[in-house]
């Protein structure tokens, strides 16, 4: 799960200013109001991305929509990618040697 938010955080860092991003940016505070009231989806995990953007993901046990945003150090929160059937999980690493 580590590497994949960290691939897409640099993807995203380095695309947020493209003119693709701007329809799906909107200051924070705006984008977790409407994550909370529309879908209510809140804040399950988040981490440090390229060029310090936040990377956070949000979930709703309930439905199990799930959401994945980029802020970046001006406060506009992008959306990255969204989804459903999201999981909560805590996998230990594989042993060394291991073809489980």
């Amino acid at each position: 799960m580590k590497t994949t938010l960290m691939m897409i955080a640099t993807i995203v860092a380095t695309g947020l200013s493209g003119p693709a991003y701007a329809a799906n940016c909107a200051p924070r505070e705006a984008v977790v109001d409407r994550l909370a009231s529309k879908y209510g989806e809140s804040r399950q995990s988040m981490g440090l991305g390229a060029n310090n953007a936040v990377i956070e993901v949000f979930a709703s046990s309930e439905t199990g929509t799930w959401t994945i945003t980029v802020t970046s150090v001006h406060g506009m929160t992008c959306l990255v990618a969204s989804g459903q059937s999201f999981e909560t999980l805590a996998e230990a690493l594989p042993v060394d040697g291991d073809d489980a």
